[in-house]
C-alpha cells in the first residue's frame, strides 16, 4: 500500500493529477474492499476509475 501511494504522490507533484488520482483511488478501493470482505480486484478497478475522474477534475 505504501509504494503505490509514494508513486501516486510523485505523479501528483509532477503535475499528472489524473494518474495520481487513479493510483490513490485504486489503493483505497482495494483496501476498502478487502476490509469489508468484498472483491479486492473490483474495488481497485472502481477506485482507480473514480480517482482518475477526481484527479482530472482537480487538475
Amino acid at each position: 500500500m505504501f509504494i503505490p501511494l509514494v508513486a501516486a504522490a510523485s505523479l501528483l507533484l509532477s503535475g499528472c493529477a489524473t494518474l495520481a488520482g487513479a493510483g490513490i483511488g485504486a489503493g483505497v478501493g482495494a483496501v476498502a474492499a478487502g476490509a469489508t470482505g468484498g472483491n479486492v480486484k473490483k474495488g481497485a478497478v472502481v477506485g482507480g476509475a473514480t480517482g482518475a475522474v477526481v484527479g482530472t477534475v482537480v487538475h
